[in-house]
């Protein structure tokens, strides 16, 4: 069975957004808090090798930038690992190795996780991660905290994901001040 962390950059006010689109101000923020100690820890959290669930938003503008980026150890990860995407155009995909979803995402997934095999990582889709807590497909939630606030931007968490309690599993920090959290899902919310 196969381990499905959501993870995620953002600000320290829940803004994920990086790239230009919805004429957002701030592309690409995260670059000068990146340093080689953090892109190892970063690795170190994945466990090895892993899969990739994406959506097709994110697989679309990573399959213009990494297969022809540089060898090092995050595009050789990155390309090496399966890619599943959820996308009605799987006809479409060329970045590989790839398979699409299928029309039910909830039960692509469920399929997915339930086989042997690396562990999966969801990067940069914050739709898809109300469904997976919704539907109890996560195991995990790293955050990678950014010491900045943005003001705008699209958030990681979206209104209406339902709400749930987390375990802190581990941080660890980086030279440039990045938090990497990482969180278990503990189920539904606690309250008093």
């Amino acid at each position: 069975m196969k381990k499905l962390t959501i993870m995620e950059h953002m600000s320290l006010d829940g803004v994920i957004q990086s790239s230009g689109e919805d004429n957002f101000p701030y592309v690409d923020w995260t670059v000068p808090y990146r340093t080689p100690a953090g892109r190892d820890e970063l690795l170190a959290a994945h466990g090895g090798r892993f899969d990739l669930l994406l959506g097709r938003r994110t697989y679309d503008m990573w399959s213009g930038f990494w297969p022809k980026a540089p060898s090092s150890p995050m595009a050789d990860a990155l390309n090496a690992a399966t890619k599943y995407v959820v996308t009605h155009r799987p006809e479409s995909l060329e970045w590989g190795p790839f398979e699409g979803i299928g029309p039910d995402i909830v039960e692509g997934i469920r399929r997915i996780k339930s086989q042997n095999g690396p562990n999966l990582v969801l990067w940069g889709s914050s739709t898809l991660t109300s469904v997976l807590l919704e539907h109890g497909l996560a195991d995990e939630v790293l955050l990678v905290i950014y010491p900045v606030l943005l003001g705008t931007g699209k958030r990681f968490f979206a209104q209406g994901t339902p709400p749930r309690s987390f375990e802190l599993v581990g941080t660890k920090t980086t030279p440039s001040g990045v938090i990497l959290s990482t969180y278990k899902v503990a189920g539904p919310l606690k309250t008093a």
